[in-house]
């Protein structure tokens, strides 16, 4: 069942909610996991939907967390609020808004640039990841 926008302003900072149900931005290199390189996996702050693993994380230099790929199926959107058209990511399973898909990412690792907001997402390191639920995804960082 999906909370409530009241519910979601008590469970959420502020910030939090203004990017995944006002579909707001932080400001470049200001975001938790920018410059955060710890194993484990990122998940959906509102659903706990799991959406990148450590992995398929990368430092792109746009001051935004950047990942090549998600590890769940995402929804895409055109956006075209500002003076170009751009692809939106969002969560399938509570539809916050995440961040955008770019085609300008590191060829060796498929070419995307999965760019998202940190206060879209919570972190789960590798050792809780079965504690927490998420234990199918340890399989990501066997070698």
């Amino acid at each position: 069942m999906k909370e409530s926008k009241e519910e979601l302003k008590t469970k959420l900072t502020p910030i939090q909610y203004d990017v995944t149900q006002n579909e707001a931005t932080e400001r470049p290199f200001s975001g938790e996991y920018d410059d955060f390189y710890e194993e484990g996996i990122f998940v959906d702050v509102v659903s706990g939907e799991p959406l990148f693993s450590s992995t398929d994380k990368y430092d792109a230099g746009c001051g935004w967390p950047s990942f090549s790929k998600p590890i769940s199926k995402l929804t895409e959107k055109k956006d075209s609020k500002l003076f170009r058209t751009r692809t939106e990511v969002r969560s399938t399973d509570a539809d916050s808004h995440l961040g955008h898909v770019f085609d300008d990412g590191p060829a060796e690792m498929g070419g995307l640039r999965y760019c998202i907001n940190s206060a879209a997402m919570r972190f789960v390191p590798y050792q809780d990841l079965e504690k927490e639920g998420y234990g199918d995804y340890q399989s990501l960082f066997e070698n």
